[in-house]
This record gives structure tokens, sequence and C-alpha cells, in this order.
């Protein structure tokens, strides 16, 4: 299996109103590969199957979606965030600690 292929079947675990990190993605796998990691999000295929808008920065700000990190990919993944409860204020995720899904 490719390694896009083990992050999005990975990344299909994250349950709705909850976040993971490129890093707690990496770290399931075995790698350090983070940015790796952020590449197949950038280009997955998938969504909203594999629900990279789930996945953020380890600091609890958005990372990128779209292969963007600012304007309106961001700002849709925000709204796509709070549709499912997580709470975004000022670019970064509410309560971090406690909806940060690990594997």
């Amino acid at each position: 299996m490719a390694f896009a292929d083990k992050v999005y079947t990975l990344c299909k675990k994250v349950p709705k109103g909850k976040v993971t990190t490129y890093k707690e993605l990496a770290k399931a796998l075995g790698t350090k590969a983070y940015r790796a990691v952020g590449q197949a999000m950038r280009h997955n295929p998938y969504a909203p199957i594999v629900p990279c808008h789930r996945v953020v920065a380890s600091d609890g700000t958005m990372g990128g979606f779209g292969g963007q990190t600012h304007g309106p990919n961001i700002r849709s993944k925000i709204r796509m965030l709070e549709k499912e409860g997580v709470r975004v204020i000022g670019g970064k995720i509410h309560n971090f600690e406690r909806i940060l899904h690990r594997f």
C-alpha cells in the first residue's frame, strides 16, 4: 500500500467533532515524515470521505487546506470544522487538547 493510502486510511478514523495533527498521523504510521503526511492531505482525492479538513498543525492552528495556508480554502476548512461542532477562535482550535484525536 502506498504511503498516501495509509495516511488516508488512518485519517478516515478521525471522528466528527475531533481533529488530529500531521504529526499524530505520522507517529501512528511509525514515521517522522510530517510533511509527507501534509502532502498526502493536500492531494487527497477522496475528500470528504477522507476528512482531511480534520487535520491541523500541532499548535492547533489550521495548517493548510487545498494547497493554501490562508484565504478562501482555510475559511472553508474552518466552516467545515465548525459545522461538526469544532470551535475555531482566532484561527486556532478552541480546547485543542480536549478534542485532539490520538491513534
